[in-house]
């Protein structure tokens, strides 16, 4: 008898996730040199395909372009590998002779990973990695925009650790997508936590899968470029981090904020730069095709040149565009570019100073991005100060390219492709998401003595009858409430 579509998709994700769980229990076995090993292997697999699965996703999502995505996958391999080889995973991790405990690392479990359709190859890399290093199994759900790049990336990184020794299934990957095999992997009681990159709508799915999941929020990224900026390179910077892979990470700028004494000058250095501004009319016509008319980005523009946008859009741009730069005079519905658009346009707002300038990131974040990212271009670290004490944002990215630094790519951040955004946008997690998120720390505490007590002074007999005496009653009063109300109660008889 021939299953229906839907059918086989949960049994896909039931049979993915009881290999898995066979898999972990093996696993958890490990010594610190076999999982390294392992993580050596994948990093060389991931490196060896990068240019490869590149062109897959490219050429399945239509997202993108192929030089960036390149990068991606480069960066989700040897760099991510670079930054989490030293890390102690298995075992006795770290000792404190001073306070006498011992603190031991074990595996959350079997991770449930959900993959965006933006990152469908270098979250995958990521994700597996991080999760071995770790000492989990993982279970990848794609985007169905996506299936046949993720999966390839799962098959990669899965061959790539089978052969350095880990167990047969401790990377899988659904193939027959669908909501209910998402789900039913997010629920899965041998699912042990779930690492969520995706739209909003999924992400709060996890979080209410009654599983621990570590999901990440929407980041509407404001470019604040101060008087006392770099006005050159912070243009040169802004266009590199909108256009990188064609706006499709999160932490890439949304809009710029600039103070009105500079800001013809960035103009001048942005449209150098390839940036073209619209006037009102392309404006309008540019937020009708970019965003849809009950909220959120059109699908169609998610990734893609500002040529493919201006031609749906009916406007004409010079060949050279890299990015198209709406100016708006507000935040919020009737303004609709001002939110967050993962493609190749770009918000632009004048302010007075770097006060009004602060209140305007503050809307931005407000609107769609907050506890996210924030990207400053300035000189004066007494202003850097006030923004980093006052936003409510987790990553503050000082004269960078915001895509990249936030990331960690241009910046000292943790690389990485799962970004915290904190209890501000209801995410558990404030930080770049390593492997050390995804274990459990058991500690081992020693007797170190018994605390002092203060000597209490005993209370005498006498002191203790007098303070447990009830208080004294006003006989005069009593009698004085009972007339009261006798008298109130007479007068209501009929």
């Amino acid at each position: 008898m021939e299953l229906d579509r839907d059918l086989c998709s949960l049994q896909e994700a039931r049979n993915l996730v009881r290999a898995a769980r066979k898999a972990q229990e093996a696993l958890m076995d490990f010594t610190q040199e076999q999982v390294d090993k392992i993580i050596d292997m994948m990093r060389e697999a991931g490196e060896a395909n990068a240019a490869r699965l590149a062109m897959m996703a490219v050429s399945e999502t239509g997202m993108g372009n192929y030089n960036d995505k390149c990068f991606k996958n480069y960066f989700a391999s040897r760099t991510l590998y670079d930054f989490i080889k030293p890390m102690k995973t298995v075992g006795l991790i770290r000792e404190d002779h001073e306070n006498k405990l011992w603190e031991i690392a074990e595996p959350v479990g079997v991770i449930a990973g959900i993959v965006p359709t933006t990152n469908p190859t270098s979250t995958v890399i990521y994700k597996a990695m991080i999760a071995l290093k770790s000492r989990n199994a993982i279970v990848f759900s794609p985007h169905p925009s996506a299936v046949r790049c993720t999966n390839e990336a799962a098959k990669i990184m899965h061959q790539a650790a089978v052969a350095a020794g880990a167990p047969e299934g401790v990377i899988g990957c659904i193939m027959n997508v669908s909501m209910g095999a998402t789900n039913e992997l997010m629920k899965h009681p041998s699912v042990a936590m779930i690492l969520a990159t995706g739209g909003s709508a999924l992400v709060k799915a996890a979080y209410s899968s009654g599983k621990p999941a570590l999901g990440v929020g929407p980041g509407n990224v404001p470019a604040f470029v101060e008087r006392s900026a770099d006005l050159p390179k912070a243009a040169e910077y802004i266009v590199m981090g909108k256009t990188f892979d064609n706006g499709t990470i999160c932490a890439s700028e949304q809009a710029i904020v600039a103070e009105e004494c500079i800001a013809d000058e960035l103009i001048t250095q942005l449209k150098r730069q390839g940036a073209y501004f619209l006037d009102p009319e392309e404006v309008a016509k540019v937020s009708k095709v970019v965003m849809l008319p009950n909220g959120g980005v059109n699908p169609k523009v998610v990734g893609k040149d500002p040529k493919f946008i201006a031609q749906m859009a009916g406007i004409t741009i010079p060949d050279n565009t890299r990015c198209l730069v709406a100016p708006l005079a507000g935040v919020g519905p009737q303004w609709p570019l001002s939110y967050e658009k993962l493609t190749t346009v770009l918000a632009f707002y004048r302010v007075a100073d770097w006060h009004e300038g602060c209140e305007r990131c503050f809307q931005l974040l407000e609107a769609g991005g907050v506890g996210h990212s924030l990207s400053l271009h300035c000189n004066n670290e007494e202003i850097i100060r006030e923004f980093a004490l006052k936003k409510p944002v987790n990553r503050l990215l000082v004269n960078t390219p915001a895509a990249m630094g936030g990331v960690g790519a241009t910046t000292g951040l943790a690389p990485s492709f799962t970004l915290g955004c904190g209890t501000w946008a209801g995410s558990s997690v404030s930080e770049n998401v390593t492997p050390l998120h995804l274990i459990n720390v058991k500690r081992v505490a020693w007797h170190q003595g018994i605390p002092e007590r203060k000597p209490v002074e005993p209370i005498s007999a006498v002191e203790s009858c007098e303070k447990s005496q009830a208080p004294k009653v006003d006989a005069q009063l009593v009698q004085e409430i009972i007339a009261q109300v006798m008298q109130h109660l007479n007068g209501m008889k009929c």
